[in-house]
């Protein structure tokens, strides 16, 4: 049985979101590949062949590839889907984007956002967002595999001494194409890999008093996020929105300010190692799942808090 992992990076270097899928491939039990897809990414395949427990990478560096494009990058998974028993994507943006067309193509039921693997065929994953637990049984041939992150911790960078075989890269399907990308640029840590995170909710009220968080996230050396009543509201860009329909995080510490606690954005953040609650409303949902409450005006407790930090 070999296993096929797909690797997120930037060229230049490995996310650390592979690392998760790679601690997700080890407990199925067979020989973990990693494939790298890209345009001058043999750094990401050097780093991928250090990780542990890898026992191939392969490299398909090639222009078609360097973008990225779900067309070009699920016609390169599928010129190698026949070797392999089981196909791992992270469950993030790109993987979300690239793992249904190979499920599709190879006419196969996807698995998705796996927290557990209970044996090569069965897995466990939420459902009604994150208040139940299924455990699904797959008896296709090839299992494709999207894996929730935060589930797993991350195998160590370092140890392995894996061979880099290069492929051959697909041709550009000519189905789409890169026009550009924009940036988001902060010197804070990347939202879905800190390692604390401060957020705010509808009870910050505006994207002014949103300013607030930022003294006590630089104390933390915190990410922001957001609810996403708060990113409706327009306090804070989307791409702070932590919850169900936005990023999941799992940091060692979570702060939530002026959040309620609906279930959309608990399914984001309920996994937190601590959770701190601050919060006027003694009856709000996010006191459930806090390990730490704070019953209190946020715009007192907040500047106070980092004071005292």
């Amino acid at each position: 049985m070999s296993i096929l992992v797909i690797a997120e990076h930037d060229n230049a270097q490995l996310k650390g979101a592979t690392y998760n899928v790679l601690a997700a491939a080890a407990k199925l039990g067979g020989d973990v590949h990693v494939l790298v897809m890209g345009q001058g990414a043999q750094a990401a395949a050097d780093q991928a062949a250090k990780a542990q427990g890898v026992a191939k990478v392969l490299l398909a560096d090639g222009a078609s590839l360097a973008e990225g494009l779900a067309e070009n990058a699920s016609a390169q998974v599928l010129a190698l889907a026949s070797d392999y028993s089981h196909i791992l994507f992270a469950a993030t943006a790109s993987g979300k984007n690239v793992a249904p067309r190979v499920a599709a193509k190879l006419d196969v039921a996807q698995i998705s956002d796996i927290v557990s693997v209970d044996a090569p065929d069965t897995f466990q994953r939420p459902i009604y967002a994150g208040n139940a637990i299924a455990t699904v049984q797959s008896g296709d041939a090839v299992k494709v595999i999207t894996v929730r992150t935060t589930a797993f911790d991350g195998v160590a960078p370092e140890g392995g001494q894996a061979a880099v075989e290069s492929v051959s890269p697909v041709d550009d399907s000519g189905l789409s194409s890169f026009v550009g990308r924009e940036l988001a640029k902060s010197d804070r840590p990347e939202l879905a890999g800190a390692s604390a995170v401060v957020s705010g909710g509808r009870g910050m009220g505006s994207a002014e008093n949103f300013k607030i968080l930022e003294p006590l996230a630089d104390k933390l050396g915190a990410a922001l996020g957001a609810s996403r009543a708060a990113v409706d509201s327009g306090y804070a860009p989307n791409d702070w929105q932590v919850g169900q329909t936005g990023k999941i995080v799992a940091p060692q510490l979570y702060v939530a300010v002026g959040i309620s606690g609906a279930i959309q954005h608990l399914a984001g953040m309920k996994d937190s190692k601590v959770i701190v609650a601050i919060n006027k409303d003694a009856e709000a949902p996010i006191f459930g799942v806090a390990d730490y409450g704070l019953v209190a005006d946020l715009f007192k407790a907040v500047p106070e808090l980092t004071d005292a930090l």
